[in-house]
């Protein structure tokens, strides 16, 4: 069975900029699912920021495996319900994959807990991306390293949480370096980081790019079913703990009756 990707798009540059328009005609978002579902092996849909509910309803995200996400222009547009709606996924072994400027979309920023914050440099740069992790998933079958271009910089300091695990540094043409390639776990939920993806420039288009995108997609895949019960806080009732013991002391909750939350 095929994993099952899940791409969306902010899908604004390609409505109002020719530039975007010529480098992307069919949308990034198309771009990203063809270049994910380029050997066969995952399947891919697409849904954009103005589908109803964003695209992404509760049977679309139940069918998810994983997640690719690249906003950037529209961030404050993306529905506070729908990335709780996200988020309950990802805890619940979702995968979610963030691209770029999704560094500061409200799920990345609901997840990491902090700013997600960085330099940044509009200028047509060459970027070096170094795979400093060779054995990582992510990076099978890459070189010791990889070039674009053109890219948009971003330069530390970055201001996210201590990753489980670092894949890619880029260096820029004008010195700075950043933590390109991030992975995380929240919940039961794989999450990884990737820099590149700069709207003005055809990164989506580089083969070495789909290939991250691939492995990243099988990486971030779930390896068991959706873990639905992460969710509970049952109060146990003390005649069900595990060894026998006798209820002491005053409460505020009678046996089996919810908690505050």
């Amino acid at each position: 069975m095929s994993i099952k990707a899940f791409v969306w798009g902010e899908n604004v540059h390609e409505q109002q900029s020719e530039l975007v328009r010529s480098i992307y005609p069919e949308g990034m978002h198309t771009t990203i699912a063809n270049a994910i579902a380029a050997e066969g092996d995952i399947s891919v849909r697409t849904a954009v920021l103005q589908d109803p509910e964003h695209g992404l309803t509760e049977q679309a995200l139940a069918e998810t495996d994983v997640l690719v996400w690249w906003g950037h222009k529209a961030h404050r547009q993306v529905s506070d319900e729908i990335v709780e709606r996200v988020a309950k996924r990802v805890w619940e072994g979702m995968g979610l994959i963030l691209l770029h400027s999704a560094h500061f979309s409200k799920i990345f920023k609901r997840l990491m807990g902090t700013p997600c914050a960085l330099k940044w440099r509009e200028a047509g740069e060459r970027e070096r991306v170094w795979v400093v992790n060779p054995g990582h998933p992510i990076a099978r079958g890459l070189p010791q390293y990889f070039e674009l271009e053109q890219e948009e910089m971003y330069g530390e300091p970055f201001s996210v949480p201590e990753p489980l695990e670092t894949v890619f540094i880029s260096w820029f043409q004008g010195g700075e370096v950043f933590r390109s390639g991030l992975t995380y776990r929240r919940g039961a939920g794989n999450i990884f980081y990737f820099r590149p993806g700069h709207e003005a420039y055809p990164t989506y288009h580089d083969a070495t790019v789909g290939k991250v995108l691939r492995n990243a997609v099988r990486w971030a895949h779930p390896a068991a079913p959706a873990f639905t019960a992460i969710h509970n806080a049952p109060n146990v009732p003390v005649d069900q703990a595990p060894e026998p013991i006798v209820e002491r002391g005053p409460k505020l909750h009678a046996p089996g009756e919810a908690g505050f939350r």
